[in-house]
């Protein structure tokens, strides 16, 4: 990493960082460097991102902030329990995170992968507000179950999440302080990772609704050990009060992480649609109609949880290229290029 005040340099870029295929990237570069670091967010003046790391001989992630050149990093979580799924408030003010650390201190254990592979969903994840560098932590949610996933509007009033707060995992909207929680969804199945539109007015998400008895059942059973089975997701869209529902991919695949596009008229995800093992995950864009699909990354291992900057022209994501050990998972970022044809 970088030392405090001094940018990656973009020599980096020419050190096979980017593919000749991915021709919308231009001038990559590798903020961070070791341990698996993901969900890196960029906050509403553009100049810091939050992500979630797990580093430092730590057991599960903990919640970082840095600046977009991979300097200054810090922890700003507890060190206590496990934390995802962060993100800053629009002027700044305030961080979002979720985090474990009041059911149990100590990390969660982990699901038996050796059944197949899961997510877990850990009931005692709660959502927490606190200043940038952590302190004066409050906590919007004490429901029992998950609470997590949450994002922040772009006016800072709104926060969208996923809960299994009523028996099944649904996203929910709430006022910033916690207050007038508000069901959005409600089909059986998992919903969840949403992202506001960047006018407030539309909502992004990953949904995945089993239809058939033995889907239905398997999924019940799931849920009731605290598991999720991410092997189809689809990309929805939907009004912020839940109206006007619709389905934007239909690829049969792990399609995740979607985030809108500046201009609001398409979307970017990650998706294992190309791969016939669905290990390797590259990132697509899409009109929100469901029209033309495009690839943007070419990356032969994983590339994920992709983000504009509020100016559009920077997008940040999470990758698994140039590791150096397997398994290394590290935020990269580039300067985006819309006019690619």
């Amino acid at each position: 990493m970088g030392s405090a005040g001094q940018p990656v340099q973009d020599s980096r870029a020419a050190d096979g960082l980017a593919l000749p295929s991915e021709k919308h990237l231009r001038n990559v570069r590798q903020l961070t460097f070791g341990g698996e670091n993901a969900e890196a967010y960029f906050s509403g003046d553009g100049a810091s991102l939050i992500f979630q790391s797990k580093r430092d001989g730590r057991e599960c992630d903990q919640i970082y902030t840095m600046r977009v050149d991979g300097s200054g990093t810090r922890m700003v979580s507890t060190g206590r329990g496990r934390t995802t799924c962060s993100y800053f408030f629009p002027k700044r003010e305030r961080i979002l995170y979720s985090s474990t650390h009041e059911g149990n201190e100590k990390c969660p254990t982990p699901p038996d992968f050796s059944r197949g592979y899961v997510w877990p969903i850990y009931p005692s994840y709660d959502i927490y507000t606190a200043r940038p560098d952590g302190t004066d932590l409050k906590r919007l949610t004490a429901t029992p179950g998950y609470d997590a996933e949450a994002t922040v509007s772009t006016d800072g009033r709104k926060i969208v999440f996923t809960s299994m707060r009523d028996g099944d995992l649904d996203i929910y909207s709430m006022d910033a302080s916690g207050r007038n929680v508000r069901r959005l969804t409600s089909e059986l199945g998992y919903d969840g990772g949403p992202f506001f539109s960047r006018n407030g007015k539309q909502i992004v998400y990953r949904a995945f609704h089993p239809k058939t008895a033995a889907e239905v059942a398997r999924y019940k059973q799931r849920l009731a050990e605290n598991l999720i089975e991410p092997n189809v997701f689809e990309i929805w869209v939907m009004n912020a009060d839940g109206t006007n529902k619709r389905q934007v991919t239909n690829l049969k695949a792990a399609s995740f992480a979607p985030y809108f596009l500046p201009d609001g008229k398409r979307i970017i995800f990650a998706s294992n649609v190309n791969d016939p093992k669905g290990r390797n995950f590259d990132l697509y864009v899409i009109n929100l109609d469901g029209t033309g699909l495009e690839r943007i990354t070419y990356n032969e291992t994983f590339d994920g949880f992709p983000m504009f900057s509020p100016d559009g022209k920077l997008l940040v994501f999470a990758s698994n290229r140039n590791a150096k050990v397997r398994g290394e998972t590290n935020i990269f970022i580039a300067d985006w290029n819309d006019s690619v044809q």
